[in-house]
């Protein structure tokens, strides 16, 4: 497909020689690619769409990458990437695979950092700021932030440090009146005052804090914000350009349904269904959200708490049908985990939901708010293990994290029935923070019901008994260590197989009870090994002559690396782990 401008813009200063009329064709061009990529490769597709006059307008008044741009989150740095020489992977399909869907300094010098996380941009710039004015230089730094990541703690941080600086310090506000859902928190409502007022509002969150501040009402409307970034360009002190753009702007659906479409998956543009086959009907996020209701429906005390992302975490219907037993904190992950232990310690009954990519943000709250005070509320964690997601995505380090936290106890089910089962506990008791670790794979059903009581902590099931090995095999890992066994009796070993149901400790009694007839102990898990399950496995019998073998993935970031392909690396297929297994017996 050939575009009018967009084929002549192989730099940028091809894009600073372009007209105002061709530059308005380039941001429609611009977005039709974006249109067009993202719904063939899956992504962010709402946050781009309405980012892209904005991206067009900042790349045509400063010069970068002498001047900065750090993007929040950088969902929103499609438009920019296909500016900086990386347009063949936005028009290309056969190389539609090559670009990373977040900044990435390996693929170009005009993005200054791996970001997938939220509310880092201003901290991050602030750090370039600070840098730039200790050496003497005078580029511009500009933070990009929006889709709700002002809620986050770290942006709050970062604006109050910000707001001192004596020298140039932009930040570029992009108030598309959502977060990943709707927005919640006072401080949309400053913004929504702002909207109505253009901008005039006395009160104004940004100069209460000492920022200079700029309103541009039409935030897709390149002109007006060339003419404002042209005034700010330069500028010898920190100020705020605050812009209302359209969340999924130029695609209707989009504009109409901004929460679905944020993210998503592949998807025909003509027919709008998905081009990837769905799996099973029923999900454990789905079985998350049918409990979590009706237990908050005959339970008034039950409170649900989310940090902005609900639809991934299996909250949704209480979300949508007991508004006052729901509290969406915004991204602010750190808070909501506070919030928790404080509505534990006043007689409320809190589940909190996080996936587990996010929940790594919560450390110093889940180990001095909640499990220092030893308040009974309970975590839910979705998408934990090893999978081909991207670097900043990755599910595998929620083991090490929580399991090492003194006072919690962390649950792995294997099952639909345990995972009910597991809540029902962790809701119900009063002595202790409960996490559960719900399965990252299709449902799982014994109809054998399990009864809600998890009180004897760190004991551990044997499903099946033998001998010489023993397989102990993790929440979803729990079904390979099956498949391991069934294939060992094939030749001629009788393996037991245990489910270990806790992360957080060991069952001491069983392991020794194992020393007797048994040379080998297997742990299977479903994320890093370092200071994971295994390890605590491996130092119980250190002093000992058991074997053991621990498989899981290796401490790495690895980057949409194909999930058997990992697999493979890490030893978690049936054939590789019976392999070790025969040499670590001498078989």
């Amino acid at each position: 497909m050939s575009y009018t401008v967009l084929d002549k813009v192989n730099a940028l200063k091809d894009l600073k020689a372009l007209s105002r009329e061709e530059i308005r064709v380039l941001t429609d061009e611009v977005r039709q690619v974006l249109i067009q990529k993202i719904s063939a490769t899956g992504g962010h597709f709402g946050p781009n769409l309405g980012m892209v006059e904005a991206t067009v307008a900042l790349h045509y008044v400063f010069n970068s990458p002498v001047d900065k741009f750090v993007f929040d989150v950088s969902h929103q740095s499609y438009a920019h990437k296909i500016l900086t020489g990386r347009k063949e992977a936005f028009i290309n399909p056969e190389k539609y695979k090559t670009v990373s869907g977040y900044t990435t300094p390996e693929e170009s010098e005009h993005d200054f950092f791996k970001v997938g996380h939220t509310s880092t941009s201003i901290s991050l710039a602030c750090g370039l700021a600070k840098g730039r004015d200790v050496q003497g230089a005078n580029e511009n730094i500009i933070a990009i932030i929006g889709d709700g990541s002002l809620s986050g703690g770290e942006a709050y941080e970062g604006l109050n440090n910000a707001a001192e600086l004596n020298s140039n310090f932009i930040v570029l506000v992009n108030d598309n009146e959502m977060s990943i859902a709707e927005n919640h928190g006072g401080l949309y409502k400053n913004l929504a005052k702002l909207r109505e007022t253009e901008g005039k509002a006395e009160n104004n969150f940004f100069k209460a804090l000492g920022f200079d501040y700029y309103y541009v009402k039409d935030g897709n409307n390149v002109d007006e914000l060339i003419e404002t970034l042209e005034k700010v360009k330069d500028i010898d002190h920190p100020v705020v350009v605050h812009m209302h753009t359209v969340k999924g702007k130029g695609y209707v659906d989009a504009e109409t349904n901004k929460e679905n479409f944020h993210w998503v998956m592949p998807f025909n543009l003509e027919t709008k269904e998905p081009l990837m086959k769905m799996g099973a009907t029923e999900t454990y996020r789905g079985i998350t959200e049918d409990f979590l209701l009706e237990k908050a429906k005959n339970d008034p005390t039950v409170v649900v708490i989310n940090a902005a992302t609900p639809a991934i975490t299996g909250v949704n219907k209480v979300r949508r049908e007991l508004e006052k037993q729901y509290v969406d904190v915004g991204i602010a992950e750190e808070h909501a985990i506070a919030m928790t232990s404080g509505m534990a310690k006043r007689g409320a009954k809190p589940v909190v939901g996080f996936a587990s990519t996010f929940i790594q943000r919560t450390y110093d709250q889940l180990s001095q708010d909640l499990a220092l005070n030893n308040n009974p509320a309970v975590i839910l964690v979705t998408g934990g293990g090893i999978s081909g997601s991207d670097e900043t995505h990755l599910g595998i380090f929620d083991i090490p994290l929580i399991s090492n936290i003194p006072n919690m106890v962390y649950l792995a089910p294997t099952t639909k029935e345990e995972h009910l089962g597991m809540m029902e506990w962790a809701i119900e008791q009063t002595e202790r923070p409960v996490a559960i670790r719900i399965p990252n794979m299709d449902v799982v059903s014994t109809g054998e019901k399990v009864e809600a009581n998890f009180g004897d902590l760190n004991k551990y099931v044997t499903t099946i008994k033998g001998n010489e090995v023993a397989i102990i095999g993790l929440g979803s890992f729990y079904h390979l260590g099956k498949k391991v066994h069934d294939k060992l009796q094939e030749i001629g070993i009788n393996a037991t197989l245990i489910n270990p149901r806790f992360i957080t400790g060991v069952d001491e009694a069983l392991l020794t009870s194992l020393q007797k007839d048994h040379k080998l102990v297997i742990t299977l898990e479903d994320g890093i090994l370092d200071g994971g399950f295994g390890e605590k496995i491996a130092r119980f019998y250190g002093s000992t002559d058991m074997k053991v073998l621990n498989f899981g993935a290796t401490k790495e970031f690895t980057d949409s690396v194909p999930l058997a392909e990992l697999q493979e690396r890490y030893h978690l297929t049936e054939a590789l782990i019976i392999e070790d297994i025969q040499k670590a017996l001498n078989k």
